[in-house]
């Protein structure tokens, strides 16, 4: 994902309407953990995400890979149960677990009927709490991974952007694939699980976020009894990312009849003053729809490409501003002389007052998917904390969209965008164009 959970968050609320008043209690439980909740009892139904700060970037030396390998092992035994008898439990209770892991966190998704809501709970502890890592379990998901591993090997994506990380960030977490290398997933053992659990899952690096049918008073005891048994944390975050990369151009030979341009270059972090702008700025330069700048000159104008986009990356070592297209190999080249164009024209006269109107309304709601839902809200609580935002962050959101002004996005824009700097990463056999550094 080359979005953070933490910049899904700030996406989703921007899906709201554009005056939503959302009311969320802080709730802090009898063992000091605390929580972010949104009541409705309108359903019998109840949604939990826990976020671990930290994910596969705490991978140890030489074990890059385990964080992911041991997220998906979770539910595939805990306590006295095996794979299969968990599955059952948790169907019997009409239950749903999910266990995700990514570069700055681990993910924990739960939906649970009130009725069943203990059982459910105690269940979602053994997994988090109580899990055995069999050998049969860890054999059968590591041969899953490794498929994923080559899948992502073939892709001329994947590869794109495994390139641009690796040359970008190096021996840093970021600059390897979290899912880890044939040769370091084949390598680890139950042992490495053990420690990547005990490394990952603490108490001290949890933010929560719930909605629905459950009041403070439930929740409280409720979040003692699923994470009080967890350890305190005994390993370090890994250090700031240095962005190494300058720019250029890449190109990875790779036999298909179309190139994937993989471009970007540093980027700006989430409690930079100049944050809104910049989110605004991207919006209008290549946040993905036809009204921005990039789609019109690259696709509408040319015809070089069917889409094109960019976005901000929130890493929480490293931010990045990035973009991806595709185009037929004899025509990428003259594609990333127009998004060279672009960039260099965006960052020296910064954008049109219809632009940023635009802009604005679409982020507002306007053009806007809206959303309903326990589980929907509940990630977009745990995500606010885990990136600090205030706890009124979804409504205010859309005043500090509005007020990014010209003048703002041209300060920005002169800050932000590096046409120097912007390398991009060429997977395919393009006409043309070779690599430069």
């Amino acid at each position: 994902m080359f979005r953070t959970l933490a910049f899904l968050a700030l996406t989703l609320a921007a899906t709201l309407p554009a005056r939503a008043q959302v009311e969320i209690q802080e709730v802090t439980s009898p063992g000091g953990i605390t929580a972010w909740l949104v009541e409705d009892h309108s359903i019998p139904f109840v949604a939990l995400d826990i976020l671990f700060e930290g994910g596969t970037s705490l991978d140890a030396p030489g074990r890059r890979g385990a964080t992911y390998l041991m997220t998906g092992l979770l539910e595939e035994g805990a306590a006295d149960m095996d794979n299969a008898e968990f599955a059952a439990a948790s169907e019997a209770l009409a239950a749903y677990f999910g266990f995700d892991a990514y570069r700055d966190s681990l993910n924990v998704t739960a939906r649970m009927l009130t009725q069943n809501r203990d059982e459910a709970v105690d269940l979602l502890r053994a997994a988090l709490v109580e899990p055995t890592f069999e050998q049969s379990a860890l054999d059968r998901v590591r041969a899953q991974v490794l498929s994923i591993i080559d899948s992502n090997d073939h892709d001329p994506s994947d590869l794109a952007s495994a390139a641009f990380y690796e040359q970008t960030f190096g021996d840093h977490p970021y600059g390897s694939e979290h899912e880890g290398t044939p040769d370091s997933v084949s390598a680890l053992t139950r042992e490495d699980m053990f420690a990547a659990h005990r490394a990952a899952l603490v108490r001290d690096r949890v933010f929560v976020g719930v909605s629905g049918d459950i009041t403070p008073e439930e929740l409280g005891p409720l979040l003692d009894r699923l994470l009080g048994d967890l350890p305190l944390s005994n390993t370090a975050l890994p250090g700031d990312a240095p962005y190494n990369l300058s720019g250029g151009i890449t190109v990875i030979d790779y036999p298909t009849p179309q190139s994937t341009a993989f471009f970007g270059h540093a980027g700006i972090e989430r409690h930079d003053p100049d944050f809104f702008a910049a989110y605004v700025l991207n919006q209008i330069l290549g946040g993905g729809n036809f009204r921005s700048r990039l789609m019109q000159e690259v696709r509408v104008e040319r015809g070089l490409t069917y889409g094109i986009s960019t976005f901000l990356v929130l890493f929480d070592h490293g931010p990045m501003m990035l973009g991806q297209f595709s185009s037929s190999n004899d025509l990428v080249a003259e594609a990333i002389e127009v998004l060279r164009s672009e960039w260099t024209d965006v960052a020296a006269n910064g954008v049109t007052a219809e632009e940023l109107e635009a802009a604005q309304t679409y982020l507002t709601g306007a053009y806007a998917l809206r959303f309903t839902g326990n589980a929907t809200i509940a990630g977009i609580l745990s995500g606010m904390q885990l990136d600090g935002m205030p706890m009124d962050y979804i409504n205010t959101r859309n005043d500090q969209v509005m007020a990014v002004t010209l003048e703002d996005i041209a300060r920005v824009a002169a800050r932000l965008m590096d046409p120097e700097g912007l390398h991009v990463v060429v997977v395919g056999q393009p006409e043309g164009l070779a690599s430069d550094g």
